[in-house]
């Protein structure tokens, strides 16, 4: 017996080449499955099937996307379908790609979507394409972190946020944007909770094994990366902290090994990398405790001394804000990927998934 509701979601989930293929058959697959997959492997009943995923690009022609993964459309735009849900999965697109000439046609249809009160879902690099409709504008979005700078520079009015696993863009939640590369997992089971049932969301994620992101994407994201800039003087300020971020006082000895009054080092620093010099040497200093973590079996203290916090204490409570775990969480979360080889993942601290719902 299932626990769906009766009537059918129409699920039309965007396609185009730099789509990946991972992604957008993984969410077919998936979404598919609702109502159906776990009936037929425990109760040995067929099910239902409350969600009909199909494949939406700008015209029926088929193509290959990422990998050279055929897609054949189940329609294209310009027949102007319709559904419940509209669906943009992650995208392969250069970190400064903000894709605003592209696809003009199936940027139109997605805003009308909208307009006709149709509900929009991303995941990873989709919410890019979902910037370049304008709908995100004014509104909180988030992608895979390492989107944070084409956001910034590109869309500078959409307020960014790296840090969840999913974000809602108004309140009613309508538009919804999900995280890193496997946030598709996050935002199926999101779909199915809401559209199906927060049961049949739970008999989803046991049956493919798919994990909630409670912890967002902090733990996954690297503090430090390398921007393009030149000014030469903060590029060598930048290999000197890498060289001497643990020992004492290093805002002063980069300052003098510069050769720059301080004001002007900072401002100048902060312009070419977008964050302050302290921000840049506190984040040398995590993303070096996380690799001991990962590691290595020392004692979080002697890794706090190690990476040039004599306080413990506070090294804990800026590793915890900067990476959104506690250290002996995050050595839990990774540790055993680089122990097994990465053949076994660690366990979950709660089930999946409590999901958000509206």
């Amino acid at each position: 017996m299932t626990h769906c509701s009766a009537s059918r979601v129409e699920a039309l989930i965007v396609a185009v080449p730099e789509t990946a293929g991972s992604a957008l058959y993984g969410m077919v697959d998936v979404l598919a499955a609702s109502g159906s997959i776990w009936h037929q492997l425990v109760d040995r009943e067929p099910g239902t099937r409350p969600i009909r995923p199909s494949v939406v690009s700008p015209t029926r022609r088929p193509f290959t996307c990422g990998n050279g993964i055929p897609v054949v459309p189940d329609a294209g735009v310009d027949e102007d379908p319709d559904g419940d849900l509209i669906i943009i999965p992650e995208l392969w697109l250069a970190p400064d790609d903000a894709m605003r000439e592209r696809y003009p046609e199936l940027l139109a249809w997605i805003r009308t979507r909208y307009t006709l009160g149709r509900y929009l879902y991303s995941a990873c690099s989709g919410s890019v394409m979902l910037a370049a409709t304008g709908l995100l504008k004014g509104r909180e979005a988030t992608s895979h972190w390492g989107y944070a700078d084409l956001f910034r520079t590109h869309y500078p009015d959409v307020r960014f946020r790296p840090e969840p696993n999913l974000v809602f863009a108004d309140p009613s939640g309508r538009i919804v944007t999900a995280g890193g590369t496997t946030s598709w997992h996050d935002l199926a089971l999101h779909i199915i909770s809401r559209h199906c049932s927060p049961g049949e969301a739970l008999r989803i994620a046991k049956v493919y094994l798919l994990k909630w992101h409670s912890e967002g994407q902090l733990p996954y994201t690297s503090l430090i990366r390398r921007q393009p800039h030149a000014d030469s003087a903060v590029r060598f300020c930048e290999t000197w902290l890498a060289q001497h971020f643990h020992e004492a006082r290093p805002v002063a000895g980069v300052v003098a090994a510069s050769g720059l009054p301080e004001r002007s080092l900072k401002r100048r620093f902060k312009t070419a990398t977008g964050m302050s010099l302290i921000d840049y040497l506190q984040n040398l200093r995590i993303e070096e405790a996380k690799r001991l973590l990962e590691t290595t079996a020392l004692p979080v203290d002697e890794i706090a001394d190690e990476v040039g916090y004599e306080n413990a204490s506070f090294f804990r409570r800026l590793f915890r804000q900067r990476t959104g775990l506690a250290p002996g969480q995050y050595r839990r979360m990774f540790a055993p990927l680089l122990q097994t080889g990465g053949a076994s993942l660690p366990a979950a601290d709660a089930p999946a998934p409590m999901l958000q719902m509206d």
